[in-house]
């Protein structure tokens, strides 16, 4: 959303991503839908949402939005670039150790922190 912006409504307890939820016929009138939304196939059942990637230790990343699923134990990132979703990558190799994630967090560089249920904080770094 824009930064000026305000006063959205995404919908929650109405709907759940662009779907109704309750009631399953709601009105969908002035609800912000999602730029992007994943079902709950291969164990994925709660989002833990994250930050744009703004450093530049990995300059190929930058823009990128990060967000993971507690119990598909995966971490994804996309771009949104002219009002679309592009460049959707999936870390979960790369990442494979992360465990449950509870957060997400950035410095005052901008470089990207991932914080597990287990009480472990990583911060993102580049393979080269």
């Amino acid at each position: 959303m824009p930064l000026g912006g305000g006063g959205y409504n995404f919908g929650w307890p109405v709907t759940e991503g662009s779907h109704c939820f309750s009631p399953a016929d709601c009105d969908m009138t002035g609800i912000t839908l999602p730029v992007l939304e994943y079902d709950h196939s291969n164990r994925s059942c709660s989002i833990t949402g994250g930050f744009v990637y703004r450093g530049s230790a990995i300059p190929e990343i930058a823009g990128h939005y990060f967000y993971a699923d507690w119990c598909g134990l995966w971490v994804r990132s996309f771009r949104y670039d002219d009002g679309a979703v592009v460049d959707e990558q999936d870390w979960s190799e790369d990442l494979a150790e992360v465990g449950q994630i509870n957060s997400f967090g950035v410095d005052g560089f901008g470089e990207l922190y991932i914080a597990n249920f287990e009480g472990t904080i990583a911060r993102i770094v580049p393979v080269r």
